[in-house]
């Protein structure tokens, strides 16, 4: 089975994502890969079209192979799943048909939200009894919240980066001072060893 891999740029945090749209051609598969850090919320909405003697399977996974999210023959839903670890995480979308009939093309549309565009705050309303300004304000706290992770985490990939920038040239220094002394001990050895044998040919004194 054939299959394709999409890379879509999730912020990590929120994001504001359209739907996309591609053309699934029979017994392939595509995949949309991407890394998220742990506790993130991810939604998906698809809209399978729907042929006869055809079936389309979807299946979220992270890189370990555990399935989050599955379900066959789709035409139209929802799935949800909560990230664990910091990792990457892909949703398939596999086509199936017998071999010997000849197949066509299915569109598949999808639309995912990641972290605070995923969540439902309509029915986060409704459930804590919220006023509109207070949905909204809730709403506007989580959003903060988030921003404010964001910058730590990159506050802290900065400091992490810097870290090994520092000790690669430690690295690359106490190398370059090896080779200096290497090289210095060859050249030493050189020349006493052809002093010697000059010597011994007495062509120096």
């Amino acid at each position: 089975m054939e299959v394709h891999y999409l890379t879509i740029l999730f912020s990590i945090f929120w994001c504001s994502c359209d739907a996309i749209m591609w053309s699934l051609a029979p017994n392939t598969q595509k995949c949309l890969k991407e890394e998220l850090q742990a506790n993130v919320l991810v939604a998906g909405e698809y809209e399978i079209t729907e042929i006869t003697g055809q079936r389309i399977d979807y299946i979220v996974r992270d890189s370990k192979g555990h399935i989050l999210a599955q379900k066959d023959n789709i035409s139209k839903g929802k799935f949800t799943f909560v990230t664990e670890t910091y990792d990457t995480f892909e949703v398939c979308f596999i086509s199936k048909m017998q071999p010997e009939r000849r197949g066509v093309a299915q569109d598949v549309h999808l639309d995912i939200k990641v972290g605070i565009e995923a969540k439902n705050y309509e029915g986060i309303g409704e459930a804590a009894k919220l006023k509109p300004m207070e949905l909204e304000l809730k709403r506007l706290e989580d959003l903060s919240e988030a921003i404010v992770q964001d910058f730590t985490l990159m506050r802290k990939r900065e400091e992490e980066m810097r870290d090994t920038n520092e000790s690669t040239n430690n690295r690359v220094l106490f190398f370059s001072l090896f080779s200096m002394v290497c090289l210095l001990g060859l050249a030493t050895w050189q020349v006493l060893y052809l002093r010697r044998y000059f010597k011994a040919k007495k062509l120096i004194e």
